[in-house]
């Protein structure tokens, strides 16, 4: 049976999974399908928020970490990576879950677009009615 050196783990967020691969490195480095966050995200606002998670553990050893992130949009993508990386974290250091539980970075967040409903031009929003 072959040692594992990496730690692996899965986010969500809406429609959006990324699994993640991380495992200690002389030098750290971060890419999302094959790309730099920064390459695949675009803006530096989305790839800060997908390597948040690591800032925040402020983890003495540093990480290469290898996303693969499919489904839903950008934004959706950069806070599944986040919730990956949060709990691979945990996996490696256990006493960082505080920190991440505080910032909330733990919990999947469960908003999602509600469906459109029958009769109804959006989810909710009908058409206007007239009395007469």
């Amino acid at each position: 049976m072959a040692l594992k050196n990496f730690i692996t783990a899965v986010g969500r967020r809406k429609t959006s999974i990324a699994s993640v691969r991380m495992q200690k490195a002389d030098k750290s480095s971060f890419t999302v399908n094959g790309k730099t966050a920064k390459e695949y995200f675009k803006t530096d606002e989305r790839a800060k928020i997908a390597e948040e998670a690591l800032a925040m553990a402020e983890s003495t050893e540093s990480y290469a970490v290898a996303a693969h992130v499919q489904g839903g949009g950008i934004a959706g993508q950069a806070d599944a990576v986040r919730h990956a990386i949060s709990r691979a974290i945990i996996k490696a250091e256990p006493k960082t879950r505080p920190v991440l539980k505080a910032a909330k970075f733990l919990k999947r967040d469960p908003r999602a677009k509600e469906r459109k409903k029958p009769g109804l031009v959006k989810a909710r929003k009908a058409k206007q009615w007239s009395k007469r």
